[in-house]
């Protein structure tokens, strides 16, 4: 194997939690190769929430689904154009969509390593790459960084990473301010894509009532679609006394970690936020349904974690119902007393 490589590329086309979850091999390639320029490729839409980094050179945005299709074909061979120009010595591929083997068949990388898909077992993906690296560990972090095992590295880094520039806290903190809102805050997202991966509003408001009165300010936020809003005001509606609901859908993704990363506290369901959460190393308070706890939790160890599964059995992927809220065995009672025990009695005087 190459010793040293001088321009790496690393595609991933998923979810934003799962470019969080992939900064490790971008930090584990840094620290191996110092002075090689790092670049990836993932969807346009991603492309935020990792925009900070500092050991990343290029961000590459892939047309996301829902694009018009001679878009797609024109963002497609456009980037093509400008990844061979970059003249890659080493890619690693940790996606599985079949167009990623075309593409990397278009570059001319001494080194292409992909993770081994058990459903891409086709000749024209096994031989769009030199290696394929079989998935090791329970985590996705894990599983990601297994990608880089071809290279036979002796350093690795398992932490994840949110970058955010100051002038990103210095806005939240200005908005903080004009919301009354001092340094005892802890953010709360209730949000999340799909309702099976939601807990009940009533629940949460009256986790919110437990914090705000033992002296803890709430901050409610969510994505900026009708539907999250439609949320986070009917949540703050059914609390005591209301939490701030001023910054939902207004942050963006530097912003939100800036947002976290000074709360005392993150409260959560399975979505992107989480995984912030974890990545600037505020304690985390996460409630999954039926997805995998193990697979896709949060990476931190400060962390109290609930499973629906815990309370009552959870139906295979298969039979999973997208319209149902599978959380709603989670009582609010062991929420709050998980609240109780990261945030002890007389921390927020």
């Amino acid at each position: 194997m190459e010793k040293t490589f001088t321009r790496i590329l690393v595609i991933k086309m998923r979810f934003h939690g799962d470019m969080l979850l992939t900064t490790p091999v971008i930090s584990t390639l840094k620290r191996n190769y110092p002075d090689a320029k790092i670049d990836m490729l993932l969807y346009q839409d991603t492309i935020p929430i990792i925009s900070e980094n500092p050991e990343i050179n290029a961000l590459y945005g892939i047309s996301n689904k829902g694009t018009a299709a001679t878009a797609k074909i024109a963002n497609f061979y456009g980037l093509v154009k400008t990844l061979r120009a970059n003249q890659y010595d080493l890619i690693v591929n940790l996606t599985d969509q079949w167009m990623i083997a075309v593409l990397v068949r278009l570059l001319n990388a001494n080194v292409k390593i992909s993770q081994d898909f058990a459903h891409r077992q086709s000749a024209f993906w096994k031989k769009s790459f030199t290696h394929l690296a079989p998935f090791q560990g329970e985590h996705c972090v894990l599983r990601n960084l297994s990608a880089l095992a071809p290279l036979g590295l002796t350093q690795t880094c398992q932490e994840t990473s949110m970058p955010y520039a100051p002038e990103h806290w210095e806005r939240m903190r200005q908005q903080l301010d004009a919301f009354d809102v001092g340094d005892n805050y802890v953010v709360i997202q209730p949000t999340a894509r799909q309702p099976f991966k939601c807990w009940d509003n009533d629940k949460f408001a009256q986790v919110i009532d437990s914090l705000q009165q033992r002296g803890y300010q709430v901050v409610l936020t969510s994505g900026p679609g009708a539907e999250d809003l439609a949320c986070v005001e009917d949540i703050a509606a059914q609390c005591a006394s209301r939490p701030v609901t001023g910054l939902a859908g207004k942050t963006r993704f530097p912003e939100l970690g800036a947002l976290i990363d000074h709360a005392v506290l993150f409260i959560g369901v399975d979505s992107a936020p989480g995984h912030i959460a974890a990545a600037v190393k505020t304690p985390v308070i996460c409630l999954f349904g039926a997805t995998d706890h193990v697979f896709w939790r949060p990476w931190t160890e400060d962390i109290i974690q609930f499973w629906a599964g815990n309370y009552q059995a959870m139906p295979p992927r298969s039979q999973l119902d997208r319209n149902k809220k599978y959380m709603s065995v989670i009582p609010a009672a062991d929420v709050i007393a998980a609240t109780e025990k990261m945030l002890p009695s007389g921390e927020a005087l």
